[in-house]
């Protein structure tokens, strides 16, 4: 079972989210994550990838450990300055 998997269990157990509120928290979990790995494997602090969008270091932040609800405008800045692009997907 994954991380996410059991995140996703784990919080079930805990609140009364639907399960509607609960794909959201999914794909903001996931979203965090990617651009997370991304500006990891980019070799950039948070500070260095703020200083490229403009916004302040606690915004990267609450992005990477808090992002429950994330434009997708904001992640594809986020993509751009890693030189990156955004995919995504509806299955």
């Amino acid at each position: 079972m994954s991380d996410l998997n059991k995140y996703i269990g784990e919080r079930k157990r805990r609140t009364s989210t639907s399960p509607k509120s609960m794909k959201t928290v999914t794909i903001s979990s996931r979203s965090a994550r990617s651009s997370r790995e991304a500006r990891e494997s980019a070799g950039l602090t948070q500070e260095e990838l703020a200083r490229r969008l403009k916004p302040k270091k606690t915004a990267i932040s609450r992005i990477e450990n808090h992002a429950e609800d994330i434009k997708l405008s904001t992640l594809e800045r986020v993509a751009g300055a890693l030189g990156k692009r955004l995919h995504v997907s509806i299955a």
